[in-house]
């Protein structure tokens, strides 16, 4: 569990909020609905937290779907959107046949437009709920971070552009930074923002070849630790689709062990691998190790609102969603 909030953290995000609170970057700002719908972050607040009460599994689904929605066409909550009869979305995209939670936006939106019809957008309500997600699985209670919003939501769902856009669990540095670059996120924001493994679990398939077959001759990957990966290969036996945590024993509680695994070669995927590939991130990476918590939580807060101004809609572009699944027209 990760510690209690102190005062040096509690201090950094009030100075965080102030430097940021005013540089409404592409439209967006804290509080856009203080007039328009002043509960609107407090009733995401209350559905988050009513479905974290009874499944605290919930909260990597949810901090997912957010990365997901802002690395294709950016925060625009275009991965919500239903395929039609002549498209496909980007829910049917290979990497994102695994998402999950979108019925905790669902209920979210439900309950916001019977507040306040048809003025809270989905790409707002996917960022808050991702948000009081993470922030829930601190055991703390309290906001990692503000939320600026204002985002509108978009019209354009491909699942060629997920394929296209979305990091994958086995590229390298070179790849995640080239990918990162383009979001305009750095390789320290890489970083940071990878420590978001720290919740949830994977299925084997995502991570099986690491095991198996890594050059085609039934090897495992060298950068893996051989103990963890002959452990993995049990629980991964062939035509079983098994779910393995990301951080065992700790996939339901967001803090910095997921470093702790990354410094010992024993991170799921190739890309966790991949910071210790790089001097930047490797630092990154073998400095939480004796670091406070607050310190990442600090981190982990200004590089998710610096993402969550990628490719936003703003002002009159774009629209309100009444239905998170479906555009209005």
């Amino acid at each position: 569990m990760a510690e209690r909030l102190d005062a040096r953290f509690l201090f950094h995000l009030a100075l965080l909020s102030l430097l940021l609170g005013s540089a409404n970057g592409n439209g967006l700002k804290f509080g856009f609905y203080k007039t328009s719908c002043p509960d609107a972050e407090a009733i995401v607040r209350k559905t988050v937290s009513s479905y974290f009460s009874r499944d605290p599994t919930v909260s990597a689904p949810l901090l997912r779907l957010h990365f997901h929605d802002c690395f294709v066409r950016g925060c625009d909550g275009s991965v919500l959107l239903n395929s039609t009869e002549t498209n496909l979305a980007e829910k049917e995209a290979m990497p994102n046949q695994s998402l999950d939670g979108f019925y905790v936006i669902d209920a979210a939106k439900a309950a916001l437009e019977k507040a306040c019809p048809e003025t809270v957008s989905c790409a707002d309500i996917v960022a808050l709920v991702a948000r009081d997600a993470v922030s829930l699985a601190t055991g703390q209670g309290n906001s990692l971070y503000q939320v600026h919003t204002g985002r509108r939501d978009g019209f354009v769902s491909k699942a060629s552009e997920a394929v296209a856009n979305i990091p994958s669990a086995f590229s390298d540095f070179d790849e995640l930074k080239a990918e990162f670059a383009s979001k305009g996120l750095s390789v320290k924001d890489l970083a940071v923002l990878s420590g978001a493994h720290a919740i949830g679990n994977s299925h084997c398939f995502s991570f099986g070849k690491r095991l198996n077959n890594y050059k085609g001759k039934g090897d495992i990957d060298p950068t893996l630790d051989p103990n963890y990966a002959m452990e993995l290969r049990n629980k991964c036996s062939p035509g079983i689709n098994t779910v393995v945590e990301m951080v065992p024993g700790s996939s339901t509680s967001f803090d910095t062990k997921y470093y702790d695994l990354v410094a010992k070669r024993k991170g799921l995927f190739r890309s966790d691998e991949a910071l210790l590939q790089d001097k930047r991130t490797r630092d990154y990476v073998y400095s939480r190790l004796h670091a406070p918590e607050s310190s990442f939580f600090y981190d982990f807060g200004k590089s998710m609102m610096k993402m969550g101004k990628v490719g936003v809609l703003t002002g009159n572009a774009g629209e309100i969603r009444r239905n998170c699944a479906l555009v209005n027209h």
